[in-house]
């Protein structure tokens, strides 16, 4: 494989992954947590945010996370609806 081919496959892999990236952080904003309501259902959350990076579940309770510690949006629920839900570092 030639060199200049290498690097136009290196090229379109970081632009992917650069798209990927930011098209997942962008629906965590302040906006998206704005539409976010307590009673809403699991499956309308995921329509707003996407899929969570992290979820966890005890008892019919379910807490899950999207982000990390320093940007995240966390939210409860009960029966697959929204009972709690809290952010840090949106814009």
């Amino acid at each position: 494989m030639s060199s200049k081919m290498m690097k136009s496959i290196l090229f379109s892999a970081c632009l992917i992954a650069s798209i990927l990236v930011s098209a997942g952080c962008g629906k965590m904003n302040q906006k998206n947590y704005n539409r976010l309501k307590i009673g809403m259902p699991y499956s309308e959350v995921v329509s707003i945010l996407g899929e969570a990076d992290n979820c966890s579940s005890s008892v019919g309770l379910k807490n899950c996370t999207w982000g990390d510690e320093k940007k995240y949006i966390n939210i409860r629920f009960a029966g697959q609806k929204v009972v709690f839900f809290s952010a840090q570092g949106l814009k």
